[in-house]
């Protein structure tokens, strides 16, 4: 007899359906359970938790021949998770489970010895694909229906063993759908382990730099001595940065689910803020593998990058990053296909002036040469300089005002003003729904909605000739500036927004 499951495969963060055949033949001679399909180790190990799971859930496993089939052929399946599809498919086709219950629903899950149904990866996109197929039901394990329930327009039901999901499939003991969980109070929740910038003392010019970056999304670069707050301040950035909308939540749960970084969390209702170390390999910081995963840049989607001392990452690492921070995607070509991920993050970069780490500091004496500073601060070429909006030199903070009982503005206050600054964005975006910010514009955007004063134009004109700017630093400029004229509320961009605009691009002893 003949029975036909669906299961889903993960490509990148896609779903992809599959048809799970599986043919029993009462008459073989010889017993036998032959999976085919392309399934990797995981996948061809599966039999053997099958019939283990349903001969330990009291059902029958008649020792005869079975032939499994996932289809399409031509597509590498891994993973433990089409367990519970070849189980419900191997009960359906020795007539154990209802088979009008079967063509309008999806199973996932991995199977223990016992029956019980485990945890698997990607629930979301399961989800995703399942609604994708028009099927009425998703069957996952109990832990991860609260993250597929996020998915509107399907039944999502989460099961805890095999035995209770062949009840259900005969109408006894009913699991009623999982119910979605994305109420809007979660995203108004403020985090309270990170720093608050009423805790910062002094460095007022760089505590308003990253409230320009917040705003618009634009990247960072912070250069000064150690010890004087850089990390620091990048880590208090997460404090300003606007609320997730529903939409960008469910982007971040999206590849937290693929990755299995969920931890227990249904769904992101916070920013991301990713801090690898400076020994991390390309693959892990741009996504790759052999089977292709997201990396750290895409981890970081709708939220922070912190790369700490930049300069000492990998140079080839580094220069991984020049499509992710322009297209604000990655794109992943193996054998097997091509897979694109999200990389929509801002990126603050810190780092030393030189290798001691004292060049210009006013209190200490720099050991390095100057072909050693030349050499360490080359690290960074010209077209990922070109790629960072602001560049700022953090001082050292005096003393006297790090003993003082002054408290700054608070991260909430500075955050209320970059939350109005993205509503006037949101705004200037009605007939543009792919933009989020104004660092998301493109050239023909920046054109259309960057509307300059007749002297703001004179500053702007005026500077790309002297400091002879390329045309991707022109328009970064231009995006600054519209950042900058949101924060002060003015519609039109005044010589003051494209001045301070300007003093933020990289000078000679930064760069």
């Amino acid at each position: 007899m003949l029975a036909i499951v669906h299961a889903c495969a993960i490509v990148g963060l896609e779903g992809e359906q599959i048809e799970v055949q599986v043919d029993f033949n009462p008459r073989a001679a010889v017993p036998q359970f032959s999976i085919v399909g392309l399934p990797d180790s995981a996948v061809r190990e599966s039999k053997e938790r099958v019939r283990a799971a349903i001969k330990n859930s009291s059902l029958q496993f008649p020792q005869k021949g079975y032939v499994v089939n996932l289809s399409p052929a031509d597509l590498q399946k891994h993973g433990p998770a089409y367990d519970l599809a070849i189980a419900v498919g191997v009960l359906a086709a020795t007539d154990q489970v209802p088979l009008n219950a079967l063509p309008q629903a999806m199973f996932a899950g991995e199977l223990s010895l016992d029956g019980r149904i485990c945890h698997v990866k990607g629930a979301m996109s399961i989800a995703y694909c399942a609604r994708a197929a028009g099927l009425k039901t998703l069957y996952v394990p109990e832990e991860d229906a609260r993250q597929a329930a996020l998915i509107d327009g399907i039944d999502v039901i989460g099961v805890a063993s095999l035995g209770q999901l062949v009840e259900h499939l005969y109408g006894m003991n009913v699991i009623p759908p999982q119910p979605n969980v994305a109420d809007d109070s979660l995203f108004d929740a403020v985090p309270t382990d990170l720093v608050d910038f009423a805790d910062v003392r002094g460095q007022e010019h760089v505590k308003r730099v990253l409230e320009i970056a917040a705003a618009g999304g634009h990247n960072v670069r912070m250069v000064g001595s150690p010890g004087v707050g850089k990390s620091l301040l990048a880590r208090a950035m997460a404090g300003i940065l606007p609320r997730l909308t529903h939409q960008e939540a469910l982007e971040v749960t999206r590849i937290y689910s693929v990755a299995d970084l969920l931890e227990g969390r249904p769904l992101i209702t916070q920013r991301p803020f990713r801090a690898p170390h400076h020994t991390i390999s390309q693959a892990g910081l741009v996504g790759g593998g052999s089977l292709p995963k997201p990396g750290e840049v895409s981890l970081s989607h709708r939220g922070v990058l912190f790369l700490d001392e930049i300069n000492e990452f990998n140079l080839k690492t580094l220069e991984a990053l020049r499509q992710p921070i322009e297209d604000r995607v990655v794109t992943i070509s193996r054998a097997h296909g091509t897979l694109t991920f999200p990389t929509n993050f801002l990126l603050v970069a810190a780092h030393n002036p030189c290798p001691c780490g004292y060049h210009g500091d006013p209190t200490h004496t720099c050991s390095c040469s100057p072909t050693a500073i030349e050499r360490y601060m080359s690290k960074l070429s010209g077209p990922l300089l070109d790629r960072i909006d602001i560049h700022i030199y953090v001082p050292r903070v005096d003393y006297d005002r790090l003993l003082s009982d002054d408290r700054a503005e608070s991260s909430a206050v500075v955050r209320q003003r970059v939350e109005a600054a993205r509503a006037r964005q949101h705004e200037r975006f009605a007939q543009h729904p792919h933009l989020f910010s104004n660092s998301d514009m493109t050239a023909r955007e920046v054109t259309s909605l960057c509307v300059l004063s007749p002297e703001a134009r004179q500053i702007l004109d005026l500077t790309v000739r002297r400091m002879q700017l390329s045309a991707r630093a022109y328009h970064r400029v231009l995006k600054l500036s519209r950042t900058i004229a949101d924060l002060a509320d003015s519609e039109v961009i005044q010589a003051p927004h494209v001045a301070e605009a300007v003093q933020y691009r990289p000078k000679l002893d930064l760069a």
